[in-house]
């Protein structure tokens, strides 16, 4: 557990490379509104998950053209901000600042977060997806103020990226940068320990709580382990 103490350390306010913002969350919830369209609406499905007590949402609706992600992206604004939550838009930072969310998020075929950052500057947290130790480096020089890292685990939705890193490459990932790692790929709530103790910062998730029968139950649970 002496990284995680390291990394809380590190976003309370302690002077590092990148003069974090302090990161109030640890549960990063991804949406995916292809896993609820049968029983709910986004909107809907994003209200239970805040009300579960979740901080932290990123839009990632790629299939959206610029005016349809944009209006979700003002719903999902007003939404977060009335439960003090943050809202992150995935790839799109012009739309993150359209909308006065509060970050965005990048992957590794996104505009390169060095750019990125030039040009938000500190207007927008910075996450980015990464897979690998090089990658993660490469994240924190070029200015993230967190990673997600992974797949962890083996699930559908990240075959594209090959075969999971597994828990000791977390590990080493985690013990090799001094930013946040939100564990994502396969993170189920038996496994919130695990990467815990692999070093990881939080958790990030999709389908596990999306998936649920009962969201806001589902995400009280997860951060409850948390």
């Amino acid at each position: 557990m002496k990284k995680v103490r390291n990394q809380e350390s590190k976003v309370k306010g302690e002077k590092t490379n990148h003069n974090l913002w302090t990161l109030d969350f640890r549960f990063y919830l991804i949406t995916d509104r292809k896993l609820i369209t049968d029983r709910c609406s986004l909107i809907a499905a994003v209200k239970d998950a805040l009300k579960g007590g979740v901080k932290a949402i990123q839009l990632r609706e790629k299939d959206l053209d610029t005016r349809e992600l944009l209006k979700l992206a003002y719903k999902m604004r007003e939404l977060t901000a009335k439960h003090d939550a943050r809202l992150f838009i995935n790839d799109r930072f012009d739309v993150a600042l359209a909308v006065g969310a509060d970050g965005v998020h990048l992957t590794q075929n996104s505009i390169p977060a060095d750019a990125v950052r030039k040009t938000v500057r500190r207007k927008l947290l910075m996450g980015v997806s990464t897979h690998s130790l090089k990658e993660a480096k490469e994240a924190e020089k070029a200015g993230a103020d967190f990673i997600t890292s992974g797949p962890v685990y083996r699930t559908p939705s990240k075959l594209k990226y090959g075969r999971p890193l597994g828990i000791d490459a977390l590990r080493n990932i985690c013990s090799k940068v001094n930013i946040p790692v939100f564990a994502i790929g396969g993170i189920k709530s038996r496994r919130i320990n695990e990467v815990r103790q692999a070093g990881a910062y939080g958790v990030a998730m999709i389908s596990e709580i999306f998936g649920a029968e009962d969201i806001s139950k589902k995400s009280g649970e997860i951060i409850n382990k948390l």
